[in-house]
């Protein structure tokens, strides 16, 4: 009588082997809300503080409603929007702010690098220096505003007319260069942060390649172009973005320094909402450039900010 062959494959003949699985999904739900638990009350707060005022906000931004007559509350949906998008110095406004923000965080980063290169050499009270570059960041931005306008460009006895008095230059800074005026005041609180980042970059590549780059004969140029300027790109990066996304923000300067005058010619968008909503008593278009500010503001942050990631995870393409 024939044997019966067995047609059955290793696999279906072996016995049943269980998943492997890893220690994440050995955790229990309630061993996961453990451990989520003590982060609960922070979430809870962002929620509260920022996602629920911007709820109110997208309300508001559908109403017309002008302080000067509170009972005039009506909807009008997206009217707001339009009469936004169709206001000539809203526009102007939005070029003041990215040539605010652009120009600051450009010349920021360029100066914060050239202090970062030269403190990161040894001299004698390279301690000193290092934390008198950084007091600028730690003064009050009310404050560093208030000093500029009254110490430093001050047509009458600022320090700036002084010093370029016997070259012949004397001007009103904050009439004729207003928006300059402002951009150099952020320039000067902003340069600190962007130096400590790179230093902080400098301090973290290897020694032994720069020492085998000169062993090998490359200048000090060559090896900024090769090794360091590609080492602290990441970095520059961060602090670009970062302080960028804080800039959109900046109010105090403006209305501390200029007003956003002469006209709105130094107005960025958080002072011109400002004097929307509170010089103008028109809360409903005040609303609606609010969101159209924050949304612009996300979709730049997150296109940059996922970049960033990119660069600082290793999964960027070579260039």
């Amino acid at each position: 009588m024939a044997t019966a062959v067995s047609t059955r494959s290793p696999e279906e003949s072996s016995p049943e082997r269980t998943p492997l699985t890893s220690s994440r999904d050995r955790i229990s739900r309630a061993e996961g809300w453990r451990r989520r638990g003590p982060l609960l009350p922070a979430l809870i707060f962002m929620i509260v503080v920022t996602q629920i005022p911007f709820v109110f906000t997208l309300y508001y931004s559908t109403q017309s409603w002008n302080l000067v007559r509170p009972d005039s509350r009506a909807f009008v949906g997206l009217d707001n929007y339009v009469a936004v998008f169709g206001d000539s110095q809203f526009w102007r406004v939005t070029v003041n702010t990215i040539l605010l923000i652009v120009g600051t965080v450009l010349i920021s980063v360029i100066l914060g690098l050239i202090f970062a290169l030269l403190l990161d050499r040894k001299f004698l009270g390279r301690g000193v220096v290092r934390t008198l570059l950084i007091t600028p960041f730690l003064v009050t931005p009310v404050a560093a505003a208030l000093l500029w306008k009254t110490s430093l460009v001050s047509p009458t006895n600022g320090l700036v007319n002084w010093v370029l008095s016997p070259f012949g230059i004397k001007t009103d800074w904050l009439s004729e260069f207003p928006l300059m005026s402002v951009m150099a005041e952020l320039v000067w609180q902003w340069t600190p942060f962007m130096m400590l980042l790179i230093l902080a970059g400098l301090q973290s590549m290897p020694r032994d390649i720069q020492e085998a780059a000169r062993v090998d004969g490359a200048t000090s140029f060559r090896l900024f172009r090769e090794l360091t300027l590609p080492h602290l790109r990441r970095f520059i990066e961060l602090g670009a973005v970062l302080g960028a996304i804080y800039l959109v923000n900046t109010f105090d300067a403006v209305y501390m320094m200029t007003s956003g005058g002469p006209g709105v010619s130094s107005s960025n968008l958080s002072y011109y909402i400002y004097q929307r909503a509170f010089l103008g008593f028109d809360i409903g278009q005040a609303a609606a450039m609010g969101v159209v500010t924050v949304i612009g503001t996300i979709v730049v942050a997150s296109l940059a900010l996922r970049l960033i990631f990119k660069s600082f995870t290793g999964t960027e393409e070579p260039a």
